[in-house]
């Protein structure tokens, strides 16, 4: 680090951005003690805690040499196949691209960045220029070396106005020369400057909390590859699809897909060469899970259905590790549509759901304490703001949400106009017309359904009539199709399911910012912008003014409602008995080092 200034703020903001997990089942180290204590729910079911797991595993024993891992993707549906961290868009994805490639850039459990990743960083007194160096021995799986020119041709690509992925947004725009360039008004991007082979110089528009955080773009893209490829062509070319390569610890041998990958080891490493010979990572439906894990089939999946975790606790040939998760569930209101060129939502007043307490009134009318009780056993819990205590520093304990009060639903529908006229027991919009809400939810889990209708239900009770999209659970792909991930909004849909995996930087604007893809629920207000700007801006330096400024948001996003946070949920992992080294703590990356004790996986008896 460079000045005494910017060290002093760079201090402060370390210390302030201790993002511990006590609010939510203790550190780390405290939850490595716990025994699986359990306690008795409604009529007599086990009621869990995050607090009974731990986060790596304590099989105990040699490591044999080489060896083959089996590691099972949970999901119904295919994989999409983007298998480079520049163009993927589905979190399943990331299961197969993070075995054969990875950040240059690590952090540690508190998602603070280190100086022990593959590459390393300072920062100016400004705080707003860093260089970032990387370690010589960092190379490409064909052997070229991962260089500085490769790490920028990856802001290139993203931000190219051709460029066909969902990466670009506030990590990208924040460079100096970056919207000039995206916008076809400059061939190069100012703000980004190779200075050698190993060194790249980047300099923000403004220092802020989150280029420390997760702020910071840090997946380079092999140039000799993709340089002949046409940026619209990137994602359907077989450098993504067929022969993708990376800079991690395995190398991708064959692809089946939407099924499988196969992997083998990659000696040249540079953190040393792997102890397994050989990954597969394959899909499994989360109705053979069970069956998946005892028979062998997979050594781990990457999480357990959580519903299924009673009926299968005691499965004895696995360990089952936990943490918080890094996500919660919500439910999101149609305010709007995508505006491809402007790349922005465009909210539209004259939605269905376009009235705030109609909004209100559906999250009045659900009780998602009970969801987390009744369907998945206290390993999913009642949530109420959108920055979940995973980010304790940040998340206001004390904001009540919106709380379950069915009486107080039918009040706010009465006063906003939705009257039942024809003594149906069903509302009709303000204007005496039938209203029908089409709500879109995905496939999944044994609990995917009956949740489903739990909703349903709940807002009948409240003269609501909802109905399926299409009268049936959506698959995983075209559920994020029909919502907006490619920025076609399907028009059928008003309310919708799903779930945020949150990152690393507290700061929201990727999932709730104006110019963001993910912002499905595509609503924008001029206080909204100026409080995610505020939260990322170089005043936020200071850990206090950030606290309030996120604790505005939060209360901002209780009261305009673009969406519901229904669950904060636990994340368990089942691990066979013969592996070693692995572990499921925030950031966790070392697959190289994950090693096997046997030939074949240990067995249910």
């Amino acid at each position: 680090m460079k000045g005494s200034r910017w060290r002093i703020l760079l201090y402060a903001l370390l210390l302030g951005l201790v993002l511990t997990l006590a609010a939510c089942g203790g550190d780390d180290e405290s939850k490595s003690d716990k025994s699986g204590n359990k306690k008795s729910g409604k009529d007599g079911d086990q009621i869990y805690s995050i607090e009974d797991f731990n986060v790596e595993t304590k099989n105990e024993g040699k490591a044999m040499d080489g060896g083959h891992l089996k590691f099972g993707v949970v999901t119904d549906t295919a994989f999409e196949g983007l298998l480079n961290f520049n163009f993927y868009s589905g979190n399943f994805d990331v299961e197969f691209i993070k075995w054969f490639d990875e950040s240059l850039l690590s952090a540690d459990e508190r998602h603070n960045l280190t100086q022990d990743g593959a590459a390393t960083f300072e920062v100016d007194d400004s705080g707003k220029v860093f260089t970032f160096t990387i370690r010589d021995n960092v190379n490409w799986h064909d052997g070229e070396p991962v260089t500085a020119e490769d790490w920028a041709y990856a802001y290139e690509v993203i931000g190219h106005p051709d460029y066909p992925g969902v990466r670009y947004g506030d990590k990208f725009t924040i460079i100096e020369g970056m919207e000039e360039y995206h916008n076809g008004e400059a061939d190069s991007i100012s703000g980004i400057e190779v200075v050698d082979e190993k060194t790249m110089k980047i300099t923000y528009k403004e220092a802020s909390p989150s280029l420390l955080s997760g702020g910071i773009w840090s997946y380079a893209l092999p140039k000799h590859v993709f340089q002949d490829i046409p940026v619209d062509e990137m994602d359907k070319s077989d450098a993504v699809r067929k022969e993708p390569i990376g800079m991690g610890p395995y190398k991708v041998k064959s692809i089946t897909p939407g099924e499988a990958v196969v992997y083998t080891k990659n000696e040249d490493y540079w953190q040393g060469e792997p102890k397994l010979d050989k990954v597969t990572v394959k899909v499994v439906n989360p109705k053979t899970v069970v069956q998946a894990l005892e028979s062998g089939e997979v050594d781990t999946v990457h999480e357990f259905p959580t519903d299924q975790y009673p009926d299968n606790a005691d499965m004895s040939n696995v360990e089952f590790l936990g943490n918080v998760d890094m996500a919660y569930s919500y439910i999101g209101f149609k305010l709007g549509t995508w505006d491809k060129e402007k790349k922005e939502v465009k909210p539209d007043p004259n939605k269905k759901m376009a009235d705030v307490n109609l909004r209100k009134a559906m999250g009045h009318a659900i009780d998602n304490e009970a969801v987390g009780k009744q369907f998945y056993n206290g390993l999913r819990w009642n949530a109420t703001t959108l920055i979940p205590p995973s980010h304790p520093d940040f998340h206001d304990e004390d904001n009540p949400g919106i709380k379950y009060d069915p009486e107080q639903a039918k009040k706010l529908l009465d006063e906003a106009g939705y009257k039942d006229t024809d003594g149906d027991g069903m509302r009709e919009n303000p204007d005496g017309e039938e209203l029908v809400i089409n709500f879109a939810s995905m496939s999944g889990g044994e609990t995917a359904e009956p949740v489903a209708n739990y909703y349903i239900q709940s807002w009948k009770n409240v003269g609501l009539n909802v109905q399926l999209l299409d009268g049936r659970l959506q698959e995983f792909n075209s559920f994020y199709d029909r919502i907006g991930q490619s920025g076609d909004d399907d028009p059928k849909v008003d309310v919708y399911a799903a779930a945020w995996g949150v990152a690393t930087d507290v700061n929201p604007a990727g999932l709730y910012g104006r110019d963001a893809l993910f912002n499905f629920s595509r609503y924008a207000s001029e206080e909204n912008d100026k409080l995610l700007e505020q939260g990322a801006s170089k005043d936020a330096m200071d850990l206090e003014y950030r606290q309030k400024v996120y604790k505005e948001w939060q209360e901002l996003m209780v009261e305009e409602v673009p969406v519901i946070p229904t669950n904060y949920r636990a994340k368990l992992v089942p691990v066979n008995k013969r592996v070693l080294n692995y572990s499921v703590a925030h950031n966790w990356g070392n697959y190289y080092e994950i090693a096997v004790m046997q030939k074949e996986p240990v067995k249910a008896e």
